[in-house]
């Protein structure tokens, strides 16, 4: 970790160690591949072995309820952010176009603004970055995240089809 001076604006440069982030992927049970950038390390998740859906779901809709109650994590659907973390979010999708229901694509954000803070006004980390990647993880495949709102990412679990009148 780096505090870099850009003008008058001091960021956070994050150095992710790809072994180290391959290892929680695993840990998590997703395969991962990883894609380096200048600001964002991305990676691509897949759980193949997974017989479900990811635990990604509509925040708003009432028969999510008792999920909603359970989740520790948010993602702002317009966005893709995971709300209170240096992590956003993205479906992917096969080549037909269709969201896949255990696949996800993952973004580290390697420059935070220096004042940047983890829920609990924890400071922010390599080693605390990796910990709350392995919850939201762990979240994803047993306890559940919400999607707030948006359109851009798309749940995975629950209804899929909006509320309504069905033919």
């Amino acid at each position: 970790m780096q505090v870099v001076h850009a003008g008058r604006h001091r960021l956070i440069q994050l150095e992710f160690e790809p072994e180290i982030l391959s290892g929680i992927a695993k840990q998590a049970g997703f395969d991962c591949k990883l894609e380096d950038s200048e600001r964002v390390l991305g990676l691509e998740l897949k759980a193949p072995s997974r017989p479900g859906p990811l635990l990604l779901f509509d925040a708003a809709d009432p028969a999510n309820l008792g999920w909603f109650s359970r989740c520790q994590f948010y993602v702002d659907g317009q966005t893709g952010a995971v709300l209170q973390t240096p992590i956003s979010v993205a479906n992917l999708k096969d080549r037909a176009g269709r969201v896949q229901p255990n696949a996800l694509r993952v973004q580290l954000a390697k420059e935070l603004p220096a004042n940047f803070r983890l829920p609990g006004r924890n400071p922010v980390t390599e080693q605390t970055i990796y910990a709350v990647l392995l919850s939201f993880l762990n979240a994803l495949a047993s306890t559940g995240v919400g999607v707030c709102g948006g359109t851009i990412v798309k749940p995975l679990a629950g209804r899929s089809e909006g509320p309504g009148m069905r033919n």
